[in-house]
């Protein structure tokens, strides 16, 4: 098939998709999955008032991007402005090459599942402050957390956390180290009205927080010295939180990061953040667990978790595997990303 086909045939697949969009107050949702849907490295994504085009393998040919252009905008009842980011090159957060109409830097306020959110198409970081496959977990905790308290790890821009609170939370904790993200989870809470006594942002090391609530001492690294003696390293100042324990406890880390507290990888040791979170879950709660790596095999990856809890004698009684919504489809059945609510 061409371009166009692929396109078409995308749009036709996601006509179940737009109605329940429109049903729960949906503005932002992927248009066009190109690894799966015919042209490999390039998605299109509608956030809101904007109509967002990047590609991540190569640059996109000028005439593919008009004919994107071209095919999407006619479909929409409104005018909406569009944006290309080529995200190709290395060190693409810094210097983004790219093309569009209307305010690119400027943010927006899109809507998902009547939730107001502040996003941008470019900014210091790479991605628009909302990662629409995980809308699948922020619905489950519309649902499911009437009157819980919630730890939200790994917050970024705090979608999990926002949605927590809507969905009638008594308290929601938000966790990440990047002050930028954490305004921005500051105006989506304002956005969306909710009394700042329901909610707690701390920007702080994930590892740092997640160790003190969970009860577990915090030590320093070592360096090795050119004499072969290994020294304790000095820790950065962070934000001293009380030992504390929750209903729902929501886990999203980067792929791979490394600090003075610990290293969080998603391939080899997703153990080193799952222990501590499950220490931090109270009796019958619950830790949704996400892993977006899309190597790491699910069966192999869900039987991890479930050694690691034995272990801290805190056995799973139920695991609920999340799929994301039809925007986002597979060729295996497998996606990418893996969502497993673990219920104690």
């Amino acid at each position: 098939m061409n371009l166009i086909e692929n396109l078409q045939q995308a749009w036709d697949s996601r006509q179940a998709l737009f109605e329940q969009c429109e049903a729960e107050q949906t503005d932002c949702y992927r248009l066009f999955h190109g690894t799966v849907e015919g042209l490999s490295g390039v998605t299109v994504d509608r956030y809101g008032p904007q109509l967002l085009v990047q590609s991540f393998h190569e640059s996109l040919d000028p005439a593919a991007l008009q004919q994107i252009i071209d095919f999407y905008l006619p479909l929409f009842a409104h005018d909406l402005e569009w944006i290309y980011n080529d995200r190709s090159a290395a060190n693409s957060r810094r210097k983004r090459q790219g093309e569009g109409k209307g305010e690119s830097d400027e943010t927006m306020c899109c809507k998902e599942l009547d939730i107001k959110y502040r996003v941008s198409s470019r900014h210091a970081g790479e991605d628009p402050l909302l990662f629409l496959d995980l809308r699948v977990a922020r619905r489950w905790l519309i649902n499911n957390s009437q009157g819980k308290s919630v730890l939200n790890l790994f917050g970024y821009t705090c979608g999990a956390g926002v949605s927590a609170a809507k969905g009638g939370a008594s308290e929601v904790w938000n966790v990440d180290f990047s002050k930028f993200a954490l305004d921005f989870a500051q105006q989506n809470f304002q956005l969306n009205q909710i009394p700042e006594s329901h909610y707690r942002l701390i920007e702080s090391d994930c590892f740092a927080a997640l160790k003190q609530l969970a009860g577990i001492p915090i030590k320093p690294r070592t360096k090795k010295l050119a004499s072969g003696k290994r020294v304790p390293m000095a820790l950065p100042d962070y934000p001293k939180l009380p030992q504390k324990t929750f209903d729902i406890v929501f886990l999203d880390p980067p792929k791979w990061a490394k600090s003075a507290f610990g290293t969080v990888d998603l391939v080899r040791d997703y153990q080193s953040l799952f222990k501590p979170a499950l220490l931090t879950t109270k009796p019958n709660g619950v830790v949704i667990a996400c892993n977006n790596v899309a190597k790491v095999d699910s069966e192999d990856w869900l039987r991890g978790l479930t050694r690691c809890a034995e272990k801290q004698q805190r056995p799973i009684q139920k695991i609920d595997v999340l799929i994301p919504d039809q925007d986002f489809p597979t060729l295996d059945g497998k996606p990418p990303l893996k969502i497993a609510v673990c219920q104690f």
